[in-house]
């Protein structure tokens, strides 16, 4: 099948599911916007019609498959065969690279990767030099041998420090996610083999789920899905490279200091399956790593068995929670010592917390410096706690692991202050000076905290009409907004803990008092539509877009440069483009006689209505025949929003006058940026005063 890799995606979870599955779902587990899932359903009908499978959707359900359990089988088959990596995924692309030095030592030619990965060896060598920091931080160095090829050098501890890293790392991105499943709680787990089981050979995985899920044991069978995966990933990273018989440094100080310990046994047993499934000797090394993960995972919950040294154990741990909790924050301490789930967690996190800090193995934290900035004021709270903690175990807590404890003890202060009665959710009005920079970033560092509680929208500071007022009940701004008589609260963009607070502070007003009543006459209705045109107009005007090109360049690449000048974002740049494209196909947008292109479209990869130019440098024609010797190419895009009625009068309005008004037109060729605004603006204007004739 000639399917993209994302639509691959979303087939398989499809016929793996075999039942109705929301598309906000589908979009979560494939780590996409609902936007992009449907899109991408858009075109899947006429995939299907081969295999004898429809698709069929229902609004407010959500998407299913049609057909019948063979020709199902037979689809689902056919998926799994095939790799649904995205060669134009540059991050993925890396990560994959990483992985592929990670499981296999010895010099590699450059071809090599470059047939792996489907890109030239250039592109290899450029991705090489951004992974070599991520590499050099664990002890791997990379030389480079002219002639030869790549040769990745480092101890074993290296290696495994790096491969433990990696999947703590990744374990929640896509492409890790794709890579398995869990079947069901009694860990009879199977890997789903996208991405990561082509890279570490789907056989060699498999059979290393197998050993590993036929140990009937609780600290196996209570691991969480993420350190069950972990686990498996990394002993079948290190079958990979013992069946290669690469060498392995012999035993070291870590096997005689855990030789004893009862999860060593449990390692020890895991060994021996893997030998007899394949067949090999093991180093014994491999016990020691495989005992130190198993020592350093997480698990679902904690289990006491009733002896009295567990008892003790138990007692002490409880003494020390409470201690840290007391440290954190005295006064409400009462009432976060209440919280189950917190307590729980906690203790679950502090088990292999202490295993790692005994050990000197270090952790990854991709967020520290996220939590460090948005949340300072619970982070030194928990620094606090983490003294208590590093007085109790003797050893230093690196800020790695005190970010770990935010992400605790923020999630208790949260859930503190939302035990309540009967709370409403609250809109909130996110607004920076665009609608689509500042208020973006701060939407989703205060959905990871706020979730079901607030309702958020982003807005431009040019966007916000009297309805969306009236419908919202406070704005959280990056810029002044004193002209709008609404209640907004004005933070700093990267939201300081200061600001968090006063955030909180009026969630926790609104949510406890009715929803704003309002009122529509069809007086106020006409205001609000004439102040809709306003706006939009005014928005169209603000951000005309000039820029010359190439004579040389061709459609599709003066397309894919549009897109780039329209959104900073990649996602919103490939749904642009698409759009275009698609417009173009069916029935072309470049007028010969009339001396330019109209390349306009509806699209959601942009969020406001837009009119740009395109002139080439130097007046004349583009050289690519495509062009029919035109020298001007005009975009007009339509956000697929609810203003999506007027902002087709208007840009309908303005393809007119290109037609209509030679002067008009002239002026828009010369490729003079404030004369086209004014040219426009004058336009514009006599649109506004028809438009209000009319009521």
């Amino acid at each position: 099948m000639d399917l993209a890799p994302r639509l691959k995606q979303i087939l398989l979870i499809m016929l793996k599911e075999e039942q109705v599955i929301p598309v906000k779902e589908l979009a979560a587990r494939i780590g996409v916007s609902k936007r992009t899932v449907q899109r991408e359903l858009e075109y899947i009908g006429s995939s299907l019609k081969p295999y004898g499978i429809t698709f069929e959707t229902k609004t407010g359900a959500g998407v299913w498959l049609s057909g019948s359990v063979e020709d199902k089988k037979r689809l689902f088959e056919e998926l799994q065969g095939t790799d649904t990596y995205d060669v134009g995924n540059r991050e993925e692309r890396r990560k994959r690279l990483i992985l592929e030095i990670l499981k296999e030592k010895g010099l590699k030619k450059l071809f090599y990767y470059s047939s792996q990965f489907q890109v030239s060896e250039a592109t290899v060598s450029t991705d090489l030099e951004a992974v070599e920091g991520w590499l050099k931080e664990y002890g791997l160095i990379v030389t480079r041998k002219p002639g030869s090829g790549i040769e990745v050098n480092g101890t074993e501890k290296s290696y495994r420090r790096a491969i433990r890293a990696f999947i703590e790392e990744n374990i929640d991105t896509r492409m890790l996610r794709e890579s398995y499943e869990v079947e069901d709680a009694a860990m009879q787990q199977e890997l789903k083999l996208g991405n990561m089981g082509q890279i570490l050979r789907d056989d060699v995985l498999k059979r290393v789920i197998g050993c590993i899920g036929s140990v009937e044991d609780k600290r196996v069978l209570t691991l969480t899905e993420s350190s069950y995966v972990g686990l498996a990933l990394h002993v079948s990273i290190a079958m990979s490279r013992i069946l290669k018989n690469e060498i392995i440094e012999p035993k070291d100080d870590w096997s005689r200091e855990l030789a004893e310990d009862k999860d060593y046994r449990l390692a020890e047993e895991i060994v021996r399956k893997l030998e007899e499934e394949f067949e090999v000797e093991i180093p014994e090394i491999e016990t020691t790593y495989i005992c130190l993960h198993i020592k350093g995972a997480k698990h679902q919950n904690i289990e006491w068995n009733g002896s009295r040294s567990i008892e003790m154990e138990r007692r002490e741990l409880l003494d020390l929670v409470n201690e840290m909790i007391n440290a954190y924050d005295s006064e409400h301490a009462f009432s976060i010592k209440q919280d189950n789930e917190f307590i729980q967690g906690l203790l679950a996190h502090l088990q292999p917390t202490f295993i790692r800090l005994i050990y000197d193995m270090k952790i990854s934290n991709p967020v520290l410096a996220e939590i460090k900035q948005s949340y300072p004021e619970i982070f030194e709270r928990s620094r606090r706690a983490a003294a208590v903690l590093e007085k109790w175990i003797g050893k230093q807590v690196p800020e790695t692991e005190i970010g770990f404890l935010t992400i605790h003890f923020g999630a208790a202060q949260v859930r503190l202050e939302g035990k309540k009665e009967n709370l409403r959710q609250v809109s909130v009005g996110i607004v920076c000076a665009s609608g689509i920079g500042i208020s973006r970033l701060m939407l989703s560092k205060l959905d990871k905290i706020f979730k079901d509680s607030i309702q958020m929208e982003a807005y431009g500071q040019n966007d916000i009409t009297p309805y969306i007022a009236g419908k919202t009940d406070f704005f959280i701004s990056s810029i002044s907004l004193k002209h709008l008589d609404a209640d907004v609260l004005l933070v700093n963009p990267l939201l300081s803990g200061e600001d968090m607070e006063h955030i909180r502070q009026k969630v926790f007003h609104y949510e406890r008092i009715p929803r704003k009543a309002q009122r529509d006459t069809k007086f106020t209705m006409e205001l609000e539509q004439v102040n809709i045109l306003a706006m939009q107009i005014k928005t169209i005007l603000q951000y005309i877009e000039v820029f010359k090109v190439s004579n040389d360049i061709t459609f599709e690449e003066l397309v894919s440069a549009i897109s780039g000048k329209m959104s900073p974002y990649r996602d919103r740049q490939v749904m642009i483009q698409e759009d275009i494209e698609k417009r173009e196909r069916l029935g072309s947008q470049i007028f010969a006689e009339f001396g330019f292109a109209l390349l306009h479209t509806r699209t959601r990869g942009v969020v406001r209505p837009s009119f740009s130019v395109c002139v080439t440098r130097d007046g004349k024609g583009f050289h690519d025949p495509y062009f029919k010797g035109i020298s001007l190419v005009i975009v007009m895009l339509l956000p697929i929003d609810e203003n999506i009625r007027v902002n087709s009068e208007i840009l309908g309005y303005i393809s007119s006058a290109l037609i209509e008004d030679y002067d008009f037109l002239m002026t828009i060729t010369k490729g003079e940026k404030e004369e086209i605004r004014d040219v426009l603006s004058a336009r514009l204007r006599m649109f506004f005063n028809q438009y209000i004739n009319k009521f």
